[in-house]
């Protein structure tokens, strides 16, 4: 007789069943139990992915990873990071060397279904771009017929590259290196004219540089990159996690909440606020985690829009306008569904 009442109730009351955590899927089980979160990053690019001078990574996918490990530990600081090459990177994340792969990683249609992964949730909207000296008085792209042109084997960055000068019948010399860091030594010093990747790396690269000035990036854009982290095929929650925790930095910046005042929000009887900071609803226990996932997260790192600012915006090195990954309200692509 209990159980057809649990369920006549549950029909009733359909938040009576979401009441009940979540058991933990195999990706949740094991970053609990080993109380440590495993994140693939990059081997260095600035705003990105890049240790300090302590070694600490510092840079949005950093920062997001952070997010991910306070969501689902509790805690920002229970990670382990794994930096990857462009060849490593998705190869580390079929073989379960890592959870979860947060760095420059451009979702495409083959990405998402001939290898084994899943892309959650667009976290910078960017395109390629071309970076040279100032002194070649190259102002456009169709300019670089016959130039040398450093980039990375095995990205999107080498692919589009490729598509673009045939597609307008420019000749070029590639220059292809395993790493960012190999390509930018070596645009450096001279063994190749430009230097073709993400436009945001390139601004990172280019305020590196001893007299950044002396570079000029083109206004030129070749494609669409859209970076998103990444987890593997078959565990639903987990992608989940990884989703909704990035909806939850993105919502928090649309109501205004910070990494500084979120304990401000949580007398507040917005019903949206409740819910995302865990005062209201089961939205964590549904995914397996604590009511406060999403308060855990925007506590450890801010909301998205701080994030952003913090490594790439106005007051940062690199100095890049929100553009595209402005809130959907001022302009821009980034855009949340609810938490309700």
């Amino acid at each position: 007789m209990f159980k057809p009442a649990l369920a006549f109730l549950a029909l009733l009351l359909p938040g009576l069943a979401a009441a009940q955590m979540a058991s933990p899927g195999p990706t949740l089980a094991q970053v609990r139990a080993r109380d440590l979160l495993v994140c693939g990053t990059s081997t260095g690019a600035a705003g990105f992915s890049m240790p300090d001078s302590r070694g600490e990574y510092r840079g949005i996918d950093n920062d997001i990873c952070r997010a991910f490990a306070a969501a689902a530990l509790g805690d920002a600081a229970k990670i382990r990071w794994v930096p990857l090459t462009t060849n490593t990177r998705l190869t580390a994340l079929q073989s379960g060397q890592i959870d979860v792969l947060a760095r420059t990683v451009t979702w495409t249609q083959s990405r998402d279904t001939a290898n084994g992964l899943n892309f959650t949730a667009i976290s910078f909207f960017d395109g390629q771009g071309f970076m040279l000296r100032r002194s070649a008085g190259i102002t456009r792209a169709a300019q670089l017929v016959g130039a040398s042109i450093c980039v990375v084997a095995g990205s999107t960055n080498e692919l589009n590259l490729s598509d673009w000068a045939r597609t307008n019948n420019i000749a070029y010399s590639p220059v292809v290196f395993e790493q960012n860091d190999e390509a930018r030594r070596s645009y450096l010093a001279g063994r190749c004219d430009a230097y073709s990747t993400d436009a945001s790396q390139l601004a990172g690269l280019r305020a590196s540089f001893p007299t950044p000035d002396d570079h000029v990036i083109l206004a030129d854009i070749i494609s669409k990159e859209p970076h998103s982290p990444v987890v593997r095929h078959g565990d639903d929650q987990w992608f989940d996690i990884i989703r909704w925790t990035f909806f939850a930095l993105l919502t928090a910046e649309e109501l205004g909440i910070t990494q500084a005042n979120v304990d401000s929000f949580l007398t507040s009887p917005n019903p949206e606020i409740r819910r995302l900071l865990g005062m209201a609803g089961d939205h964590g226990p549904m995914m397996g985690l604590d009511r406060r996932w999403a308060y855990n997260a925007i506590r450890a790192v801010g909301n998205y829009g701080e994030i952003f600012e913090r490594h790439l915006g106005a007051g940062s090195p690199i100095g890049l306008r929100r553009g595209l990954n402005a809130l959907y309200t001022n302009g821009g692509l980034m855009y949340a569904p609810p938490i309700r």
